[in-house]
């Protein structure tokens, strides 16, 4: 593919609290047009705590669609024109208590660009400090710290099954310094 395909029509067709919908007209070098639903979600981020080398702050929710309670690294969406280290502070903070005395942003990705805009930013962050909890009103959140190894055990189980988490374990263990039986800060 030499060019990006021309956008012919945009129309949003539904708008929710946490995305919306639009259905795209494109038309491709050799003149073909083709519709493409894109859920419009906007940036997000999420948070590999480690409240001390080989351990992780995981919360437990309730997700509707997989109609089950996982357990997930912090995560949440960026507010409009927010950064997105001081949303993943502030994310991180609301849902764990914690304060992080370092973050960094370790990579980011499209979570699933085949129909989805989203783009999720990937943190690290530790010399935590506990504190309480700011909920939202619908959140009900389970917060715990596990050794790394514990972690993964989790994803074995079933437990842990979203990608993001997933990913963010894997750079974990990808950082482990056997010399200093920790991970690279």
């Amino acid at each position: 593919m030499s060019e990006l395909p021309e956008t012919i029509s945009s129309t949003r067709v539904f708008e929710g609290r946490v995305f919306d919908v639009r259905i795209d007209r494109v038309r491709y070098d050799d003149g073909s047009e083709h519709r493409i639903d894109v859920a419009e979600h906007g940036p997000s981020f999420a948070i590999a705590a480690a409240p001390e080398p080989g351990r992780v702050v995981l919360v437990r929710q309730y997700r509707h669609p997989a109609r089950a309670a996982l357990w997930e690294l912090p995560a949440g969406r960026s507010e409009a024109g927010e950064d997105p280290s001081a949303g993943a502070m502030r994310e991180l903070r609301e849902e764990t208590g914690f304060r992080a005395g370092r973050i960094r942003r370790i990579f980011s990705l499209y979570s699933t660009p085949g129909f989805c805009d989203e783009l999720m930013h990937f943190f690290y962050a530790d010399r935590l400090e506990a504190g309480e909890q700011a909920l939202d009103e619908d959140e009900r959140i389970e917060v715990r710290q596990f050794e790394l190894e514990e972690a993964w055990r989790l994803v074995a189980e079933g437990a842990v099954t979203d990608c993001k988490t997933v990913l963010g374990l894997l750079w974990m263990a990808s950082q482990k310094d056997e010399s200093r039986g920790g991970f690279l800060p």
